[in-house]
């Protein structure tokens, strides 16, 4: 049986959560504009740069003609919503970063601090597994992995057995949050015991099967930084950067 948060546990998830969906609005309207724009055979206008909006109404198309007045408004409309989405991102992050100043030794704060220390982890990524997952009464590595949805889903009858790929019923936060950092891990921790077992496993392989490792190193690596929060025990496959 999972035991009910609290409502002060529940209440500490809501930044982060809020922080993701604000991130995955900010590519969608960043996507909205520059399909508008592909339509009109502009290609060079990138709506991430500080002076976008005042750069909007230059553009031209392949033709030499102005955007069309009613795209231009409903695109205008998009700029300054991206600029209160960005806006309200760097407001969340602020906020995190007076928290973890203002009371490193709180334990939440010191499991954020000592997971973002790891090499190839973010601030984010790190406030979302401590809050999500690793802050959690979970009774062993088994159950770490399947409260992440990063165990396998076998099929079985009889004599026949089969995978049929993640079981996908754990906390998808978690699992996209460490398929990510599997990737970044591979790339900034090369040397590492376990960024060499992927290799090892993956040298002459093709991309499902690059996947179907990638996740298996995924919950390698949550077990790892489990063990790194509730024991204190530093995995040799690990490299932390110094404390600050």
């Amino acid at each position: 049986m999972v035991a009910i948060p609290t409502l002060e546990q529940e209440d500490a998830k809501r930044s982060n959560r809020e922080h993701q969906y604000l991130v995955g609005e900010r590519t969608r309207v960043i996507n909205r504009l520059k399909a508008a724009l592909a339509r009109l055979g502009v290609r060079n206008f990138n709506p991430k740069l500080r002076k976008a909006s005042e750069r909007l109404r230059t553009l031209v198309t392949p033709e030499g003609v102005s955007l069309p007045p009613n795209t231009l408004a409903e695109m205008e409309r998009d700029m300054q919503r991206l600029q209160f989405v960005k806006q309200q991102i760097k407001a969340i992050e602020q906020t995190r970063f007076e928290r973890l100043k203002k009371a490193p030794k709180t334990p939440l704060n010191m499991m954020v601090l000592l997971v973002a220390r790891v090499l190839g982890m973010g601030i984010e990524t790190a406030d979302m597994l401590v809050h999500e997952v690793l802050s959690r009464d979970l009774r062993d590595r088994r159950a770490v992995a399947r409260y992440a949805g990063l165990t396998g889903a076998p099929d079985e009858s009889g004599a026949r057995r089969r995978e049929k790929g993640l079981a996908r019923a754990g906390n998808a936060r978690v699992r996209r949050g460490m398929i990510e950092f599997a990737w970044r891990f591979v790339r900034f921790q090369k040397d590492s015991t376990l960024a060499q077992w992927f290799r090892a496993r993956t040298a002459d392989a093709r991309g499902p099967t690059r996947k179907t490792m990638i996740v298996a190193l995924a919950r390698k690596l949550l077990i790892a930084l489990w063990r790194l929060v509730t024991t204190g025990e530093i995995p040799t496959s690990l490299t932390l950067r110094p404390a600050a």
